[in-house]
Formats: structure tokens, sequence, C-alpha cells
């Protein structure tokens, strides 16, 4: 991932989609090989807890993944329009990841999914 610098400001994983909030440079938005080395990253280190709960659909085609295989994106917008609104768009954003077990109600508060950025 280092050639692929960017940085994770929220993030946000649940069953099945992980949400996420990310800066990197203006140059380069590489959504895909970014979304990739992520899902990898978790699928190794969890892959004990997900072996056999993996889809019908996906075991008869010789997929292991437990992810989602699309993934949708939206630009933030930066503050060009006006910083305050760039900032309140991000913020926006921001809960919307954070608060997102919640909506689904697998929690209370966001405070208490642990795998969150919440925390941090």
């Amino acid at each position: 991932m280092r050639q692929h610098h960017f940085k994770i400001d929220a993030i946000v994983i649940l069953p099945a989609p992980i949400h996420a909030l990310w800066t990197w440079p203006e140059t380069d938005a590489d959504f895909s090989t970014r979304w990739r080395l992520i899902k990898s990253y978790f699928s190794r280190q969890c892959h004990s807890q997900y072996q056999g709960k993996i889809s019908t659909s996906r075991q008869h085609k010789g997929e292991k993944a437990i992810w989602q295989r699309r993934f949708w994106e939206h630009q933030v917008r930066d503050g060009r329009q006006g910083r305050a609104y760039g900032d309140r768009d991000f913020v926006n954003h921001l809960e919307y990841i954070h608060y997102n077990p919640v909506h689904h109600g697998l929690v209370n508060a966001p405070k208490d999914w642990q795998y969150s950025s919440f925390h941090r």
C-alpha cells in the first residue's frame, strides 16, 4: 500500500459493506486499487472467522471473498466553493459512516461498534 498513499479519515466495517472516507493526492483517484488492498488485508485477517460462511453462489464460482464485489464512490466537496461548505460535507459523511451501525440496528450508539474509527 506504500505506493498508493492515502489517509483513512473514517471507516466502519459492517457484516457486509465497508464504509470509508479517504484523503489522497489530487492527482490520484484510483479507488479500485485502494479498495482491493483494504479488502484483501481484512480478508486475510478475518479468514478463519468467515470460513464456511461464504454464500453458496460464491462457493459455486470458486470465490472466497466476503465483501461486496462492487463499490460506490462519492467525492466529498473540498471547500473550493467555500471552506465552510466543504467542511460541512466532510463532517456529514464522517457522521454517516460512524452512525451506520446504529442505522442498521447493530448497536445503540456509534461508540458501541468496535469495528469503527469512531474510537480514534
